[in-house]
């Protein structure tokens, strides 16, 4: 494997595993940081907003890819 598909992987286990513990650190607390008691409306509102956030990444994350796969096939026919 090439650098660039080792930093990609190593790219994408860093987003999954934040996107595996923060929704779970949203969704199991209690209060907020400033004070406010967490509803499940809330909680619900907080994990959107995550989603939300997590879009830009995703879109970095497939464009990397497709530059990866480009840039595989047009190694692959040289020599």
């Amino acid at each position: 494997m090439k650098k660039r598909w080792i930093s990609w992987w190593m790219g994408n286990i860093f987003w999954i595993i934040a996107f595996g513990i923060l929704p779970a650190i949203i969704w199991l607390r209690e209060v907020e940081g400033a004070g406010v008691t967490q509803t499940p409306e809330i909680k619900s509102i907080s994990l959107i907003v995550l989603l939300i956030a997590f879009i830009i990444p995703i879109f970095i994350q497939v464009v990397w890819l497709i530059i990866n796969l480009r840039m595989s096939k047009k190694n692959k026919y040289t020599i």
